[in-house]
């Protein structure tokens, strides 16, 4: 790697800008009473900052959708989102570092016992605008009809209070609204497998061999477990 021309071609205005996505709790998260923000994606941010020579400044966005609409703004050089075919319209991105679990919540007398019982006529799901949740069940859904929420963390009260059927998002934010609110339950497995990768606004894709190379090295040194371990994450699991 060339730390001082990749630094030019990732981040043109001499400061890396990383794109921080507080709806996904396995990558991100800001402390209620420091504010400050923690977790894999601000790690991963902190080391490419440092690798390439360039001060940091961390962006944050409700969601992954809110993420993706801010490149044609100008608003960030890196972020950290799913893989999809959609995004790659207008994003390029690495190889994936991490795969998670998109896992469906349903109200413990429900009638829906697996994932293959979600997709029938009348079952409405909510799931958070433009994730990769949503992207990925707008593709694959037959009958359901999909009700979208402004962000993921939303989630599970839009599915309350609205009587909806199923809500569907990241396996660990919806075990955590089961175990809180009393009456719910998730469906076992899941029913997708997201991969999170490092993007950047398509016109700066001439980045994407020094990135790939980069995350190539995280991933041996064993730099993801230790992030993840040390943020308490469970459920993650680390690309080979």
């Amino acid at each position: 790697m060339e730390p001082v021309g990749f630094a030019r071609e990732l981040a043109p205005g001499g400061i890396l800008r990383a794109a921080i996505n507080l709806g996904n709790p396995i990558l991100a998260a800001r402390d209620p009473q420091s504010g400050e923000l923690s977790g894999v994606s601000v790690d991963l941010a902190r080391a490419l900052a440092s690798r390439v020579g360039l001060p940091l400044r961390l962006v944050t966005y409700r969601s992954a959708g809110e993420v993706v609409d801010a490149a044609a703004l100008d608003a960030w050089d890196v972020a950290f989102v799913a893989l999809d075919p959609k995004r790659a319209e207008t994003l390029a991105q690495t190889a994936p570092y991490l795969t998670i679990e998109g896992a469906y919540l349903v109200r413990q007398n429900s009638l829906i016992h697996s994932n293959e019982d979600v997709d029938r006529d009348a079952i409405r799901i909510a799931v958070g605008a433009k994730s990769a949740y949503d992207l990925y069940l707008s593709r694959t859904l037959q009958h359901a009809r999909l009700v979208r929420v402004p962000s993921s963390p939303e989630v599970t009260e839009r599915f309350l209070a609205e009587g909806l059927d199923v809500a569907a998002g990241v396996r660990q934010q919806l075990q955590a609204d089961a175990a809180r609110i009393p009456g719910l339950r998730l469906l076992p497995g899941h029913f997708m497998e997201i991969e999170q990768a490092l993007a950047t606004p398509r016109e700066h894709r001439a980045s994407m061999k020094e990135l790939n190379a980069f995350l190539s090295e995280y991933r041996r040194s064993g730099f993801l477990e230790r992030s993840l371990a040390i943020h308490h994450i469970e459920g993650a699991e680390v690309v080979p």
